[in-house]
């Protein structure tokens, strides 16, 4: 799309003082602003306690709206899995029918704001619900429009019949005013009731005009005769039937001979008793002066054309449309007043510029929710196959991107975005993990609903960035078994390494482990790291223990010493382990382990002579520590003489 070239809205901020500069710091889809105190140095500082925040779109925080946003996204999802392969023909039911789902959406909405705006007591927001149902409502004519001439396409002598539906349902103060006539006492003498006759044919509805045109008729018996007249001449307008087996040509000429016979009674004065009456005679007519003699009632330049086009051509090709759309909106409008945004838009839809229409709805809207999704239909429907963007993307995909983009900044519609990246082909990844890093993980719960978005995805850097977050948060929450979940999740190894410390820390000082249900359960996890691999090999040696396997448990305590698995600082603790096992009346250390287990001792007791090690010690550990080692050489001494001669007696 090509650069707009219109200035900018302006937004008020409140309670800013004249002359007083304004710092502001960008966000996601919004903007902070507040006052300062800039000074000829440069210096700035708080001039007041506010802070503003400017919203890009305001929209998304409107509960209702938010329905709105929420539906049409099933339909959207609904939309992307229609097969390309399929023939055109039969995917264009498939097309309107989802149009119209959007349109029922738009329609449901704008009926809760309604009643929304009429029930409130605060006048602010009724304003504001009552601009939002306007906005819709201009959406859902736009969309409806669109509907007929691009995805329906209907053909000449069907589309007509397509425009007054349309009109209809966009001029319903018709109906109010006839429920009001026909409530009354005397409905033929109500002060609306031409009004409503007049609307009726407007509409095209002659069969309502003719109903009440016979409580007029009843009323007066000395005219009886030329409402009878204006009867059959309504009864006898044909309509195009496109089920039907008469062909367009022969409608034509039906038709022809209908206006032929209404141009006669009005030539030969047969309604000039009644002024009503000739009225409704030139308005069958299609005369141009009778029809904007009836702005009132008409409203719009759009109902102007539709119901021009009914009285003069039935037939109307959607090629001829633009050229009558032009000259009815010149006609209608005050020359002196340029059209409204709404006039331009469905001006460039009648003369069927797509992409003008989108163009100047992007303009005028305060939200891409509209031109997205429209835009995504078109495309769907191969009309805007030819329109490229300079800067890589396709049309649709640029708007569907802004669209989401914006649903990301909300905390919970951010999800419904991911789906439409999720659509977008060239770019929507990209935009994907960009945004997805910007997500508050407010909760454990929502930092999983990310991550399980992140994994279906492959989207693995952001999978151990999530992680790595909720590990670090977890850590400093002093929460260990939820900081290693999260640090295994990320296969983050230094992090992991970095736990199990802590885990084996903990023990030391409690004596006990926390999280046993993590770490019973670790599975191939524990190879992640040496140090977790330790945790978790410990861990099931107290099982073995708890469990009185202690062949089992011995076997295993000394693999971990004996192939470096355990850290130095640990080796105390787990010979000190060993001193139950040793002290079995059983002998459940072999020669051999014993003489490893020595080994290991002298290995260690060498290492803690060293001045290095000494300094930090107070003399009361170090006691602590000399009479550990002389309780571990004397139970692995009276170990090994029983080992040695339980071995011996078994060798003879």
């Amino acid at each position: 799309m090509e650069e707009v070239d219109v200035e900018p809205t302006i937004t008020n901020i409140p309670a800013l003082r004249r002359g007083k500069h304004m710092g502001f710091a960008w966000g996601q889809g919004n903007i902070f602003v507040y006052e300062t105190l800039f000074k000829a140095t440069g210096a700035t500082g708080s001039g007041s306690p506010f802070i503003h925040e400017v919203r890009k779109d305001e929209d998304i925080y409107s509960p209702i709206l938010r329905k709105l946003f929420n539906e049409s996204h099933h339909i959207f999802v609904g939309l992307q899995t229609i097969r390309e392969d399929l023939p055109s023909k039969n995917k264009k039911p498939q097309f309107v029918s989802i149009s119209k789902n959007y349109r029922s959406v738009i329609r449901a909405c704008m009926e809760e704001l309604q009643q929304v705006a009429v029930s409130t007591k605060n006048a602010e927001m009724s304003v504001q619900y009552g601009n939002q149902v306007s906005i819709l409502l201009a959406i859902e004519l736009i969309w409806n429009l669109c509907e007929v001439l691009f995805i329906d396409a209907a053909p000449a002598g069907s589309l007509l019949l397509h425009l007054l539906d349309w009109v209809r349902l966009h001029k319903a103060d018709v109906d109010e005013k006839a429920r009001d006539v026909l409530q009354s006492d005397s409905p033929a003498e109500h002060r609306d009731y031409w009004d409503v006759v007049v609307s009726y044919v407007l509409q095209g509805r002659l069969d309502e005009a003719r109903q009440m045109l016979g409580k007029k008729a009843t009323l007066t018996p000395a005219a009886n005769n030329i409402f009878k007249m204006m009867d059959n001449l309504l009864s006898k307008m044909p309509f195009y039937n496109p089920g039907g087996t008469q062909t367009l040509t022969e409608f034509d000429v039906k038709w022809r001979h209908w206006h032929e016979e209404v141009d006669r009674c009005l030539q030969d004065n047969s309604f000039a008793s009644n002024q009503h009456l000739e009225v409704l005679c030139k308005i069958l007519l299609g005369d141009e002066d009778t029809l904007l003699e009836h702005k009132d009632l008409l409203g719009t330049w759009y109902h102007f054309l539709v119901s021009r086009l009914l009285f003069c051509h039935p037939t109307v090709k959607p090629t001829e449309l633009h050229y009558y759309a032009q000259s009815c909106m010149t006609m209608f409008l005050d020359s002196r007043s340029a059209p409204e945004p709404l006039d331009s838009i469905l001006l460039a839809a009648f003369e069927f510029d797509i992409h003008q229409v989108i163009k100047d709805c992007s303009i005028a809207l305060n939200n891409w929710w509209f031109v997205a999704h429209l835009t995504d239909l078109l495309d769907h429907c191969k009309l805007l196959q030819s329109h490229n963007l300079h800067f890589g993307s396709n049309l649709r995909e640029f708007l569907l991107l802004e669209y989401a983009s914006g649903l990301f900044t909300h905390h919970s519609l951010w999800q419904l975005a991911v789906d439409y990246f999720d659509h977008c082909l060239e770019f929507g990844r990209v935009y994907l993990e960009l945004q997805i890093e910007r997500v508050p993980l407010d909760t454990e719960r929502k930092a999983l609903k990310v991550l399980r978005i992140c994994e279906q995805r492959q989207m693995s850097e952001q999978v151990r960035s999530i992680c790595k977050i909720m590990a670090m948060r977890a850590l400093r929450n002093n929460r260990l078994g939820s900081a290693l979940s999260w640090s295994i999740r990320a296969k983050d190894a230094a992090f992991a390494t970095l736990i199990s410390e802590r885990f084996l820390q903990d023990y030391c000082a409690k004596g006990t482990f926390s999280d046993l249900d993590l770490i019973d359960n670790l599975g191939p996890a524990m190879l992640l790291s040496d140090r977790l691999t330790f945790l978790g090999k410990y861990r099931e040696f107290h099982k073995l223990y708890g469990e009185k396997r202690f062949k089992e448990a011995a076997k295993l305590l000394l693999s971990l010493m004996t192939a470096k698995i355990a850290p130095r600082s640990f080796w105390m603790t787990l010979l000190t382990d060993a001193l139950p096992l040793l002290e079995q009346k059983e002998v459940i250390f072999s020669a051999d382990q014993t003489y490893e287990l020595m080994f290991c001792l002298e290995e260690l007791t060498s290492s803690l002579n060293t001045p290095s090690s000494d300094s930090d010690k107070s003399m009361q550990e170090e006691d602590v520590e000399l009479t550990k080692v002389e309780l571990l050489r004397l139970a692995l001494s009276r170990n090994l003489a029983m080992a040695i001669v339980k071995e011996g007696t078994v060798e003879t």
